[in-house]
């Protein structure tokens, strides 16, 4: 772990408007709770709608449901009693802390049980104050108790999953009674977590995505689900990691035909994912596909996976976890509320299986953050985010050389033609050298300068922010310009 990177981040994400907190600040603050900044929520904005662009593109359709429901459909789900973390309490200074996360080594991935956490702890120490931890294990409750009017209880929801099967019935009606669909959802989620520490990648409340796909249990391996079969993944399989081998970058296919994962179905869900995350501007290098082990996964999951990726503060860690449920939910769900959950195909009584891909929004933002953040300008040692062009609170920044002889007029006239199509600002306060340092700090990928030429040549100057580099283009060809530097189809230096 970079502490000294992480401080950096969280310095830079609070000056310049991003994520400011723990929140509420005037009132001291309360652990895992955040508050966006105009900057920060812009970039989750552009997070929020790659995900959507990306699973709409797969056929996945997006729904929104109640964050709170009765105890019943937690009951139902398995959250109720078992959705718990493992808690040790110092006996010097009381202070409270995750069990498995004092007490076992950063690589140890496998959940253990409480008997075994027992083991653990007369070698260990509170983090706090030196101190030894009480000869016991107790479990603390993550889900957060509500009432509903006047006697029914209810939970806001830890995850966003469940609330999206409850509508099954009607998905059947909408897709009409036909198979694969796919659905996803993207909302608010809770968690009484002990004591969150680690900024955005555990908090208490959440922004979670989540998409299930349900296929008919006998068609997994149809050709349908080839779209993905050319392209090339970091496997990580669990056999290689109990070889110590390295990730394999290899085809969907090749890992399907060498029995990485058993349906075609799971693959092209693992290629989704991933592809996700691409699309939120997370370099590829900066990624891997990492099984779990058969202590790590439910044990109603036929097969699990994680998209890692790997911090400049934390090193690797999980951001998505890729699930086959089979039929688990949808039965458990039939069960508790007496009605039965299937699709009727040709006269046969069908349980779909369930592909779930599962991440929160609030880490990828941290991702950018992260990785993006780079604190030594080349020039004058000041901060820029390097983020992705099309993942930029703004792509594109406005400055009129001067505040006089109606540059600032033309300036605007440009800034509102760009509007229709980019995230553009205005800026004409300050020199231009300061302007531009704001804007690369901010991550603005070009800005554009309004100058006398620009009244009598119809000119103006582009400049980039990772080269510094400045070109002279017209003013009637920005918007092409733009459009072409933004999805990569040019680079600034081939600029004519």
């Amino acid at each position: 772990m970079d502490n000294k990177h992480l401080q950096d981040v969280l310095a830079f994400s609070a000056q310049k408007g991003f994520v400011w907190g723990p929140s509420p600040e005037i009132y001291g603050g309360m652990a895992g709770f955040y508050t966006y900044g105009p900057l920060g929520k812009l970039l989750k904005n552009n997070i929020e709608q790659a995900i959507r662009t990306t699973f709409m593109q797969n056929m996945f359709m997006e729904v929104e449901c109640p964050t709170i429901m009765p105890e019943q459909v937690w009951k139902a789900s398995g959250h109720l009693g078992n959705f718990s973390d493992p808690v040790v309490t110092c006996s010097k200074c009381h202070a409270t802390f995750r069990a498995d996360h004092v007490l076992l080594a950063e690589e140890e991935a496998a959940e253990p049980s409480d008997e075994e956490l027992l083991k653990r702890i007369p070698e260990s120490k509170c983090p706090s104050c030196g101190g030894e931890f009480e000869n016991n294990i107790t479990r603390h409750d993550l889900m957060m108790k509500t009432n509903i009017g006047l006697d029914q209880t209810g939970y806001l929801r830890p995850e966003t999953a469940t609330t999206t099967y409850l509508p099954f019935l009607r998905y059947t009606e909408f897709f009409r009674t036909k198979l694969p669909f796919g659905v996803f959802q993207i909302g608010k989620a809770y968690r009484n977590e002990i004591s969150p520490r680690q900024y955005l990648l555990r908090v208490r409340e959440f922004t979670q995505a989540e998409a299930q796909w349900f296929v008919d249990p006998d068609k997994k391996n149809d050709e349908f689900y080839s779209s993905f079969d050319d392209e090339k993944l970091p496997f990580w399989s669990w056999n290689m990691q109990k070889l110590h081998k390295e990730p394999e970058i290899m085809t969907v296919k090749e890992a399907f035909d060498k029995k990485l994962f058993n349906s075609k179905v799971y693959g092209w869900t693992l290629a989704l994912a991933y592809n996700v995350f691409l699309n939120m501007g997370v370099p590829a290098e900066k990624m891997r596909l990492r099984q779990h082990g058969p202590d790590e996964k439910a044990f109603y999951a036929a097969d699990a996976w994680d998209v890692e990726v790997q911090l400049n503060s934390f090193g690797w860690y999980e951001m998505c976890g890729i699930h086959d449920r089979t039929d688990y939910d949808l039965t458990q769900h039939a069960k508790f509320s007496k009605k039965e959950l299937y699709i009727n195909i040709d006269g046969k009584k069908i349980v779909p299986h369930v592909l779930e891909i599962a991440f929160g929004v609030d880490r990828p933002t941290f991702i950018l953050l992260d990785l993006f953040y780079d604190k030594k300008h080349v020039t004058e040692g000041k901060s820029v985010f390097r983020v992705p062009a099309s993942m930029s609170p703004y792509q594109v920044g406005i400055f009129p050389l001067q505040k006089k002889d109606g540059l600032p007029e033309l300036a605007r006239k440009v800034m509102d033609d760009l509007h229709k199509e980019f995230r553009v600002f205005y800026d004409e306060s300050g020199s231009i050298g300061k302007r531009y340092l704001r804007a690369a700090e901010d991550g603005t990928p070009y800005c554009i300068t309004v100058d006398y030429d620009s009244k009598d040549k119809d000119t103006c100057t582009i400049r980039d922010r990772d080269t510094e580099e400045q070109k002279i283009v017209k003013i009637t060809d920005l918007n092409k310009i733009l459009a072409d530097l933004i999805s990569y189809k040019v680079v600034f230096k081939d600029l004519k």
